[in-house]
């Protein structure tokens, strides 16, 4: 490739935005310049969604720029955005479950965002198993698209401190809206034989059910707002992470539990195909398959243990530099493509 490529990066962090989104486009953005030298980086950080900046003002801006691909970080793309370019959908979790979603999210992923996908040079996603949904539920092309795994931040492969409350707990990260059915892991939770206090991160607002559910034995708590430093020490300490979604696209606090020495127990549809082989699965909406892992888990040091070293050893190879240069290849792919 000759001369400096210049690449543009949709670098939005919007309200629409979830953490691990806003989290991968950090992280990109942050590390291509060291792991990829070889391309010049122009990152596009002002505006919001659905407005007239980003139909208008940031397809401007990025023609302005002289750019030879512009990669969208989202699916939230301008109907109008100069090619070529790349986009990357972590999955497709609105279209699999449209009922638990507002009802103007389908039309535009079956429109604007299937329209992106059919415009753009490559679609990059996090997990084998949303290339079958990209093609299902926006026609797009399986060779089109370009699998790279999400990576894990340095501060969870180092030995944290291990939280130490009073009980054994169980651990949950990540939002509470309805797909990632902490119903199931409320009931599995329940159903115990041995007491374990549960913590949630984010906000207590579950309208007093934490409280109806805790009693002498056992207490279920939220925990707020978690900065990384924190949820590495809460990962350390946990009996597992319970993940219990129906779906995910990667799921980034499985991969950080792993690093951080925690097993995992996971959702089988929810678990990313890298990191299958070292956590304990159980199927959807199944709280006494759940129950049953976490028993086993109690009962075998040895089975948790052997989660603890085969979840290290791969968090160990899927960094946020694996992911940037992985990405760093597409774009060379597809500028010498289009050149």
């Amino acid at each position: 490739m000759s001369g400096s490529r210049r690449i543009g990066l949709d670098a939005r962090l919007t309200r629409q935005m979830s953490v691990g989104m806003k989290t991968y486009v950090r992280e990109l953005v942050a590390r291509l310049p060291a792991v990829a030298p070889d391309l010049t980086y122009v990152a596009f950080d002002r505006g919001g969604n659905f407005d007239f900046d980003e139909q208008v003002g940031l397809p401007r801006r990025l023609r302005a720029a002289h750019l030879d691909l512009v990669h969208f970080m989202s699916q939230y793309v301008p109907l109008a955005a100069p090619r070529p370019f790349v986009i990357t959908i972590h999955d497709l979790i609105h279209l699999r479950h449209p009922e638990y979603f507002k009802s103007k999210v389908g039309p535009y992923y079956r429109s604007v965002v299937k329209r992106a996908c059919a415009r753009a040079a490559a679609v990059i996603t996090d997990d084998a198993r949303t290339v079958d949904d990209l093609e299902r539920f926006l026609g797009v092309d399986p060779s089109k698209v370009r699998v790279v795994p999400l990576g894990v931040n340095e501060r969870f492969l180092a030995q944290a401190e291990p939280k130490m409350p009073p009980r054994p707990y169980l651990l949950y990260v990540g939002n509470h809206r309805a797909h990632k059915d902490l119903p199931t892991l409320f009931a599995a939770w329940r159903a115990l034989s041995e007491p374990l206090d549960l913590y949630l991160t984010g906000p207590d607002d579950f309208a007093g059910e934490l409280e109806r559910m805790s009693d002498a034995t056992r207490r279920a708590s939220a925990l707020g707002d978690v900065d990384d430093a924190e949820l590495a020490s809460w990962y350390a300490g946990a009996i597992a992470l319970v993940h219990p979604a129906l779906c995910e696209g990667f799921g980034l606090p499985m991969l950080e539990a792993m690093a951080s020495g925690c097993p995992v127990v996971a959702c089988e549809d929810a678990v990313p195909g890298v990191l299958a082989s070292a956590a304990l699965t159980f199927p959807a909406k199944g709280a006494s398959a759940l129950a049953a892992r976490l028993e086993a888990l109690l009962d075998d040091q040895g089975l948790g243990a052997r989660l603890v070293k085969e979840g290290r050893a791969l968090a160990q190879t899927l960094t946020w530099d694996a992911c940037a240069k992985a990405t760093a290849e597409i774009y060379r792919q597809v500028v010498e493509d289009v050149a």
